[in-house]
């Protein structure tokens, strides 16, 4: 019965200790409740979220196994990084509306095409 009443401390205080930074990071606008209903919804939404993502995230890397067996390493790393990358965390930020919340990552190096793939434009004829 302690280890339950310990390990219920444990979360009670990694809950408040995601909340606290939230409090310092808001504008002199926003009133107390909306800052305390934020923060919550932040909290919350991630412990939803934070399973969800781990879950695809491994889930990625055991299809990533079979990738790498019959396509190769660059496939491999693509389903690593779609699967792993992206937020992992509902910040404030994101329930605000000024960011994205992005579950599936990107490849990087991919974002920009390279040189030798982009043609050149035809010019006026």
């Amino acid at each position: 019965m302690k280890k339950k009443r310990i390990a219920a401390i444990l979360i009670g205080l990694a809950l408040v200790a995601l909340v606290v930074p939230v409090w310092a990071d808001t504008g002199p606008d926003e009133s107390t409740l909306e800052q305390i209903g934020i923060g919550t919804g932040s909290v919350v939404g991630s412990v939803v979220y934070f399973p969800v993502k781990a879950s695809f995230c491994v889930l990625g890397g055991l299809s990533s196994i079979y990738t790498s067996l019959f396509v190769g390493p660059k496939t491999t790393h693509e389903v690593l990084s779609l699967s792993c990358r992206g937020n992992w965390a509902v910040s404030p930020h994101h329930l605000k509306g000024e960011e994205s919340l992005t579950f599936i990552g990107d490849v990087p190096g991919d974002a920009l095409p390279s040189a030798s793939s982009v043609e050149p434009e035809a010019g006026p004829q």
